[in-house]
């Protein structure tokens, strides 16, 4: 059996190595002429799996460590008896941990206090979910937008796109890419969207780049009909664009969602779903060894009124991620690939417990913090 995985996809290498020849290469240069003779494919985003890669080819699985699949073309595998899996799910803590050091700035920079502030979610599925329960959390009001759970669930958990942006002073963006049908979100965030936005919301994306109009963004931050926002995802990607980031309070290079925890379990369920589909039992409930710890994991606020705040920012700080994209733009996927150690909350404990108030505790808990006291 013959397998090629990207190489930046981690704790992969040696691996299958018992059970089949491996080819490591650079996702985005993936080639027809480099999957001669493969069975399976393991991938990321940056290789896009249909008929220019695929024909001809003997690939009878692809597995991508991905949450998203947009890079699938799902009908051709469909007709060609090519099965295919993503990872759901896999990294949504990573980027709910993102949003958290987002609002956490955005509120020191402004001096805002979130308590009681609105929070609107579109797109509710994993990472949605983890979303609205940082938002609740943070003693934010949680409007939530999802058509397509809407029509399959009813009930009145969801509200109709206008009246979230109307209503809501953070709007944040957690919706695949589609591209056709019903739920079409190519350029949902578009000049309609930030139209209906009467209370000047900031705005983030980490779902997807080609959700959002740069044009729409741009002019609704440049006519202060938003007042800031926050891209990780971007259209045209890598080659971004430098006069938007500009304008952002804070820009990165598609790494919301690149936590350590998260990249285990996006390799676990790749190696998972090859295993499963070659008859591999050995590799069935595969999953990495243990991770590398912070090199730094007390956290000791110095207070109730700020513990949050610096727990959140020394796990993860957003800024150090905007720092480096804005010194290397052209360097977008270099930043990705070479990407330093992250830890999700639960990898830090907050010492100095004894000192802070019983609901500071809780809301440290409950964002997944150990606590020492």
């Amino acid at each position: 059996m013959k397998i090629v995985a990207d190489d930046k996809i981690p704790f992969l290498r040696g691996v299958f190595e018992p059970y089949a020849e491996v080819s490591y290469l650079p996702g985005s240069a993936i080639a027809q002429n480099d999957i001669a003779g493969a069975d399976a494919l393991i991938v990321r985003t940056r290789t896009h799996c249909g008929a220019k890669l695929l024909d001809g080819s003997r690939v009878r699985m692809i597995a991508t460590a991905t949450i998203g699949f947009d890079h699938i073309d799902a009908a051709y595998c469909a007709a060609h008896g090519i099965e295919w899996a993503n990872a759901p799910g896999c990294n949504a803590a990573s980027v709910a941990q993102y949003i958290a050091s987002v609002l956490v700035r955005e509120s020191l920079k402004r001096n805002m206090p979130l308590r009681g502030k609105t929070l609107g979610i579109i797109g509710v599925g994993h990472v949605g979910k983890l979303v609205a329960e940082l938002g609740k959390t943070l003693g934010m009001t949680v409007l939530l937008n999802d058509p397509p759970r809407a029509e399959a669930e009813g009930g009145n958990d969801f509200l109709p796109l206008r009246q979230v942006c109307r209503e809501s002073d953070f709007l944040t963006l957690h919706v695949p890419l589609t591209r056709d049908g019903a739920f079409r979100t190519v350029h949902l965030a578009n000049e309609d969207f930030f139209l209906a936005c009467s209370r000047k919301p900031f705005f983030i994306n980490a779902s997807r780049g080609e959700t959002v109009s740069p044009d729409a963004l741009t002019s609704a931050l440049l006519s202060r009909r938003i007042r800031g926002a926050a891209l990780d995802v971007w259209e045209d990607e890598p080659d971004i664009d430098t006069d938007l980031m500009a304008l952002l309070d804070y820009a990165t290079p598609h790494i919301a969602g690149y936590s350590l925890d998260g990249k285990a379990n996006g390799t676990a369920a790749a190696v998972r779903a090859v295993a499963g589909h070659f008859g591999i039992r050995e590799l069935e409930n595969f999953y990495p060894a243990a991770l590398p710890v912070p090199a730094q994991t007390l956290i000791e606020p110095s207070g109730d009124g700020t513990a949050l705040a610096e727990a959140v920012l020394r796990a993860y700080d957003v800024l150090e991620d905007d720092a480096r994209l804005r010194a290397e733009p052209q360097m977008f996927e270099r930043l990705r690939g070479d990407y330093p150690l992250r830890r999700e909350f639960p990898a830090y404990t907050v010492s100095g417990g004894r000192n802070l108030s019983a609901a500071v505790l809780k809301q440290l808990s409950a964002l997944g913090f150990a606590v020492e006291r």
